[in-house]
């Protein structure tokens, strides 16, 4: 069972190890943080024990499992579980109740966000803060209408098509037809990244997506077509 042994350090309990989990362990085990981490998956756990001694499988995260790990003897409880949202929603429940000091919870929506709100959790929308860091340092540097990211990958900033304007995200529909994900739009100086799939799309609407460079350029070829 973890225990405190830093007397003067935060102790973080962090489950789930996607990108952002991941990342985020990492970052605190080099800051010689007091640190347990949960995951299901062992070869995950393996790579963690790299960093600190307390990575432990956990194959179950109802409350009994989750006690036994010691997690209610940190300070800050962070579940990185995001697209499981049934998941998430439960483990920060269990956590909350534990009375633990502070939890805080990822949500990959405005609406996943809320309930994890409700429950008493913190909540951090890392993919939209990301994006929106993005787009506005784009803006703000002024940076070319396409950033290449490796041999297959960019970023580019389109300004929308007059076919696309007075129409909603959802009926546009640029995901499914081109293969990129919409990750921004910039509507009067607004970055918005929390996107409305009801938002019409206005005269001089800027968008950001990521994809292939093929898709991109599919994409960028249409818009310059209508």
């Amino acid at each position: 069972m973890f225990g405190r042994y830093k007397d003067d350090n935060v102790s973080y309990g962090i489950v789930g190890l996607g990108r952002f989990g991941y990342a985020l362990a990492k970052a605190l085990a080099e800051l010689d943080a007091d640190l347990l981490i949960l995951d299901q998956d062992e070869e995950k756990i393996r790579d963690m024990r790299e960093y600190t001694e307390n990575a432990l499988v956990i194959k179950n995260l109802d409350k009994a499992s989750l006690m036994e790990t010691g997690i209610q003897n940190c300070d800050i409880a962070i579940v990185c579980i995001g697209e499981q949202m049934d998941i998430s929603i439960l483990t920060t429940l269990h956590l909350v109740s534990m009375g633990i000091p502070e939890v805080v919870a990822r949500a990959t929506s405005a609406e996943h966000g809320e309930i994890l709100e409700k429950l008493g959790a913190k909540v951090v929308y890392p993919e939209r803060d990301m994006a929106e860091r993005l787009a506005k340092r784009m803006e703000e540097a002024n940076m070319p209408e396409f950033a290449q990211l490796n041999d297959k990958v960019g970023i580019a900033k389109l300004t929308v098509a007059y076919e696309m304007e007075e129409e909603t995200v959802y009926d546009v529909d640029i995901e499914t037809r081109f293969a990129v994900k919409l990750i921004a739009i910039e509507s009067n100086s607004e970055i918005l990244s929390d996107i409305d799939p009801y938002y019409e799309f206005k005269e001089d609407d800027v968008i950001y997506v990521l994809g292939n460079i093929d898709d991109i350029k599919k994409l960028t070829d249409w818009i310059e077509e209508n």
